[in-house]
């Protein structure tokens, strides 16, 4: 049987890729994307503060490594920017591809990399260079990646279907943390530190191959065709993406990044603080702590859909400030928790806190993406979410870090966990239901049909 074919945006027929394939090939590309960046991550609390910064003592050389980290979170903005404008002019497809190249490339370079022992304070440079190009990479990624899915499906089933690529995080951060994990049961602790944490940071080059002969596959959305071939119809120069989205989309802009803060600052403090908290505060050893993580990992994957899904009954505003306001009140369990020593007290701590941030993360895609009209949706959506990753997750180790050495307590970091949780409720409040919007009708200005309310 023929493949059913569609006009492409020149009048060329395409085969239309059917839409399980749509969903797996974004699944599959944020999952290799997001265990690149989360291996960067794992790696700054357990092996970057001894090869690359040496010299300092333990916390400090922590708070170095979580530094270049957060450097990368510097970066997505300008790669949201950069990589929404060109997607939301020629199609999310070559920029998801180019993410892919370039993400994997600065990858498998860190694993390349000379120590600080080896060349001095070179190391960190490059180091930084090369977290910055991740960064980057990841700041088109993740617009693309879920607008992909989002504009293929259907209004009443959105929540559920464009969650599968979000899905991709705790599936890449499974996968660093298993990868680790495997490292560190095969592996002595001076085998590791001395060359054995390159190994995860090589196989992304085996990974990156994967995911493209996937996304080469897929073809453009019908609303993104569609909205191209009006603009081109419209009389009048067009516009860049990112000044129609600072003139009419400015709300639209700040909701998101509200909506971005509770969930990004509790994630990282979750996945990436934990592995500080638990092994220099609690006394455990790297290997319980990171498969704590693995588990409450495997447990966020299931239910960030789930969460999507109900967000397409119940709407998206009520689910994510159920997460927010949860993860505001778990802070105050989640250190207490830790400080029990315990491998079950640990994976319960983890498990819960995902289980929380998944109420926010699983209808974040479908609920950006029906914020934004189609000609804006990837600039806007990236802005949005990449703007807030500055001050929240870039930041959120770095400031759990610093808190916990100037008072010697998990108390002020519970605080402001449960401080960014209340922002983000007020986001949800000041925000319109999106629930079964029609992409293809979001206007310039970005507000809905208000009979789409629920």
């Amino acid at each position: 049987m023929e493949p059913r074919t569609t006009p492409s945006p020149s009048g060329e027929s395409a085969p239309k890729t059917p839409f399980h394939k749509v969903v797996t090939a974004s699944l599959i590309g944020t999952t290799i994307e997001w265990y690149d960046f989360f291996l960067y991550g794992a790696a700054a609390a357990l092996v970057f503060n001894v090869v690359f910064f040496p010299e300092s003592d333990p916390l400090v050389g922590t708070m170095l490594a979580f530094s270049t980290y957060a450097v990368g979170f510097v970066a997505r903005p300008l790669g949201g920017v950069v990589f929404g404008h060109y997607g939301d002019r020629i199609g999310r497809k070559q920029l998801l591809v180019l993410s892919l190249l370039l993400m994997g490339g600065a990858t498998f370079a860190i694993g390349l990399l000379p120590t600080y022992a080896a060349i001095g304070v070179g190391a960190p440079l490059l180091l930084t260079l090369l977290r910055v190009i991740q960064g980057f990479a990841l700041g088109g990624e993740w617009g693309g990646a879920v607008l992909l899915v989002a504009e293929h499906g259907k209004p009443g089933n959105r929540g559920f279907w464009a969650s599968w690529p979000q899905a991709g995080v705790p599936c890449g951060n499974l996968l660093a943390t298993a990868v680790l994990a495997v490292l560190a049961v095969v592996m002595t602790d001076e085998a590791f530190l001395d060359w054995g944490w390159r190994i995860p940071f090589l196989l992304s080059g085996v990974l990156v191959f994967i995911g493209l002969w996937i996304r080469l596959a897929v073809t453009e959305s019908e609303v993104f065709k569609d909205a191209s071939r009006k603009a081109r119809k419209s009389q009048g120069p067009e516009r860049a993406p990112i000044l129609d989205v600072l003139r009419h989309h400015w709300r639209e802009t700040l909701v998101a990044m509200g909506v971005r803060l509770a969930e990004n600052v509790s994630y990282y403090v979750v996945t990436a603080f934990i592995l500080v908290y638990a092994t220099q505060q609690a006394g455990l050893a790297n290997e319980a702590v990171l498969n704590a993580v693995l588990i409450a990992s495997a447990v966020h994957l299931v239910t960030i859909p789930a969460w999507g899904a109900l967000s397409d009954v119940m709407g998206r505003r009520p689910v994510i400030a159920f997460g927010a306001v949860g993860m505001s009140l778990w802070a105050f369990a989640f250190f207490p928790l830790i400080d029990q020593g315990t491998f079950g007290s640990v994976t319960l701590a983890a498990t819960i806190g995902l289980i929380l941030h998944g109420a926010m993360y699983g209808p974040q895609a479908a609920f950006f993406s029906e914020l934004f009209s189609t000609r804006v949706r990837y600039s806007g959506a990236s802005i949005g979410y990449q703007l807030a990753s500055i001050v929240a997750g870039g930041l959120a180790p770095l400031i759990a870090t610093a808190l916990l050495a100037s008072f010697g307590s998990s108390l002020p970091i519970s605080v402001y966990v449960a401080a960014v949780g209340v922002v983000t409720v007020v986001a949800v409040t000041w925000s319109r239901e999106t629930r079964g919007t029609d992409l293809a009708a979001v206007p310039k200005g970005g507000d809905t049909d208000p009979d789409l309310d629920s």
